[in-house]
């Protein structure tokens, strides 16, 4: 298995960035194509003051990166509105199964 290396830099913009009240940690890592504990990890050190630096000031890359998280959000709640109408429409079905009978 390969070990990857990130930058200082790179760990402060994930952290920053899952530090954000409307922002899941889990949205993030997958963004980033990270584990969502590696990024729970640095969350902690970051707490702990281990990381030195600054995070990436770079606009465009953030910006890639802030959409690619929004898009996942996005799916969590489409997601989460099917599993609702799927549950609705099992429920419906059986009443509909019982009033038959």
């Amino acid at each position: 298995m390969k070990k990857h290396r990130y930058s200082n830099e790179f760990k402060l913009t994930a952290v920053k960035m899952a530090n954000h009240p409307d922002i899941q940690t889990q949205d993030v890592a997958t963004a980033l194509h990270i584990h969502p504990v590696t990024l729970s990890r640095w969350k902690k050190e970051f707490r702990e003051g281990k990381f030195k630096g600054k995070a990436h000031s770079d606009v465009k890359a953030i910006t890639e990166i802030e959409s690619a998280v929004a898009e996942y959000q996005r799916i969590r709640l489409l997601e989460k509105a099917l599993r609702k109408a799927k549950m609705e429409n099992d429920l419906l079905k059986k009443a509909i199964d019982l009033n038959l009978e």
